[in-house]
């Protein structure tokens, strides 16, 4: 095979490569074996018809267009490989000749991966707002949260304040009118939850026991309800309980209840100041990360960015994004109902960065191949190891459904990563 390729474009070209008469042959005979199962011939059975009465009949160029698709994918892919470009979108082939007893011609228009001009990628000076340091008021607040999670609500005759739960009925109306989904029996509202429409909980603070009170409020203007949305509405109130959480006193006990595996409050304090030293840790490391790594972007010079690998990175996304909720049990469908928006609405927002996750990849990966990265068989089989252990799955499964060349990729990016970030200088 020649293949050539011809810039005609900053991230366009034509590509042109031909198919050798051996190849040809392949995609006919394939073609033909295809075919044949359809043709009737007098003094043939059906299917039987041999080759040379095939072309006597219809000619061998009637195999023309089914042997091309027969061979094209392993043709281009091979073109593309000896032309040493790296398409992102699907090409538009054009056959130039396909004259019989010769090579067949042809000629893809092809979006290629834009060039990356790196800038310095190593020993960046970065800064990150993340502190790393564990203080006793943190090991405080952490107690406290897991002591008010073993809170008790206990009925109350006095007035609710923020913070105290009322079990409520709610009737709404809009222009005297009740409406589909604002009604409630028996309702558990935390009063300064912010789970209602702003001002309703904000009304029920001072209330008590038996109390009926009007309950006015405007919706939002971008309210999920169309219909509802701007408009003035008033909830007739009835207040059953009021109730306030009694949260048990901090001691050992209590230590024990909230986590089995320590004996004394001081255990558990130590162990919360361990656990949020890891998080704390890890949030500043992914912070340098994150800082280096836009940094390098930074110094990179990319003229321009396929619309296409755009598109295919928003669509990534939101595959990823959706897939991911499918694992909890939540379909599409479910999703949209749940947070009132659409699939629009989910394009939109991934297409809102899509443009810097793009540049950022592309960056990397040519860092990556600055650094001409070396990929051992020990550790394409750890990240195989990895990779069954994150989903769950057996080792030869992750290896039929992962190539070698795409695990390279993946290393080879981790590396370039550890690169950029392992060099950084924090201020």
């Amino acid at each position: 095979m020649t293949a050539s390729f011809e810039k005609t474009g900053v991230n366009n070209g034509t590509l042109t490569f031909s198919i050798d008469q051996e190849t040809v042959k392949k995609g006919l005979d394939k073609a033909f074996n295809k075919v044949k199962g359809n043709i009737s011939v007098p003094g043939f059975r059906k299917g039987k018809i041999t080759r040379q009465m095939f072309n006597r009949m219809y000619g061998e160029e009637a195999l023309y267009e089914e042997g091309l698709n027969a061979v094209l994918p392993e043709a281009y892919d091979a073109a593309v490989k000896e032309a040493g470009i790296e398409p992102v979108a699907q090409p538009k082939i054009d056959v130039k000749s396909m004259e019989k007893g010769t090579d067949w011609e042809l000629t893809a228009d092809v979006v290629v991966k834009p060039d990356v001009e790196l800038g310095d990628y190593k020993e960046l000076e970065v800064s990150v707002d993340v502190d790393k340091e564990v203080s006793d008021e943190d090991v405080e607040n952490r107690l406290k949260s897991a002591q008010n999670t073993l809170a008790e609500l206990v009925v109350k005759e006095e007035a609710a304040v923020n913070g105290d739960t009322v079990v409520i009925d709610f009737v709404g109306s809009v222009d005297g009118e009740e409406f589909e989904g604002g009604k409630g029996s028996n309702h558990s509202l935390e009063l300064g939850s912010g789970s209602f429409i702003p001002g309703f909980e904000e009304q029920l603070v001072g209330a008590k026991a038996g109390d009926e009170i009007e309950v006015k409020v405007t919706f939002p203007e971008d309210y999920q309800a169309a219909d509802l949305a701007g408009k003035a509405a008033v909830f007739a109130t009835t207040v059953h309980e009021v109730k306030a959480k009694e949260v048990p006193e901090l001691d050992d006990e209590l230590a024990k209840d909230i986590d089995e595996e320590v004996e004394t409050l001081d255990e558990l304090k130590a162990k919360f100041r361990k656990e949020l030293e890891e998080s704390k840790s890890e949030a500043y490391d992914d912070a340098v990360e994150t800082a280096a790594i836009d940094a390098a972007v930074a110094n990179a010079k990319i003229v321009e960015i396929p619309e296409e690998m755009i598109h295919e990175e928003v669509h990534r996304a939101m595959n990823e994004f959706l897939g991911g909720m499918q694992q909890q049990g939540i379909s599409p469908e479910m999703y949209f109902q749940i947070t009132g928006t659409t699939e629009d609405d989910l394009h939109k927002q991934y297409e809102a960065d899509a443009d810097k996750r793009v540049r950022t990849n592309l960056v990397v990966e040519a860092i990556a191949a600055a650094e001409n990265f070396e990929t051992t068989d020990e550790e394409v089989k750890a990240e195989i190891e990895d990779l069954a252990g994150q989903y769950n799955m057996p080792v030869e499964q992750v290896e039929k459904l992962l190539p070698i060349d795409m695990l390279k990729h993946d290393i080879a990016v981790k590396k370039a990563v550890e690169v950029i970030t392992s060099t950084a200088v924090v201020k």
